[in-house]
């Protein structure tokens, strides 16, 4: 969605697809990296163990990331697994945003309710200021000018 790409990266329905960390160039400017989903891949518990010990390594040891992107499926309520990765983003020192997806399968008033509620669940974890948060979907291309935005600024500074 955000490079207007397609073929970029492989999605699919089925949880699970991004098994390596992906290494995109953006117009010689910025880098874009794809990891695997920490929470709904449907594989083994083993490869999910690897997955989650390959994500948090990187985020962890990546000394030019300026801000990693924790996509939430709009959909649905706050999952444990989410908060407790954005608890480890907090706890570790990551920048990060929220990136809250597939708006457009709800209607506004839903896709307010349940961003409210996942902030709620922040809350209530503790967080005294949240991080930003975009509302985005792949298929109208919905909060891809204020993502290039921030990813614009972040850049400059």
């Amino acid at each position: 969605m955000l490079t207007r790409n397609k073929n970029l990266a492989k999605t699919s329905s089925k949880p699970g697809k991004t098994q390596l960390i992906n290494h995109f160039s953006i117009n010689n400017q910025w880098g874009l990296i794809d990891l695997p989903g920490y929470g709904f891949a449907k594989v083994h518990a083993r490869k999910k163990s690897r997955f989650s010990d390959m994500i948090l390594g990187y985020l962890k040891e990546r000394r030019n990331m300026y801000c990693a992107f924790v996509l939430i499926d709009s959909r649905i309520p706050p999952q444990s697994i989410d908060l407790e990765f954005i608890e480890w983003c907090g706890m570790n020192d990551v920048p990060f945003q929220i990136i809250f997806t597939k708006a457009d399968k709800l209607k506004k008033s839903q896709l307010a309710k349940n961003t409210a509620t996942f902030d709620a669940a922040l809350y209530k974890q503790g967080w005294e200021e949240l991080p930003n948060r975009f509302i985005s979907s792949s298929k109208d291309a919905a909060g891809r000018d204020e993502i290039l935005n921030f990813i614009e600024a972040l850049a400059g500074n």
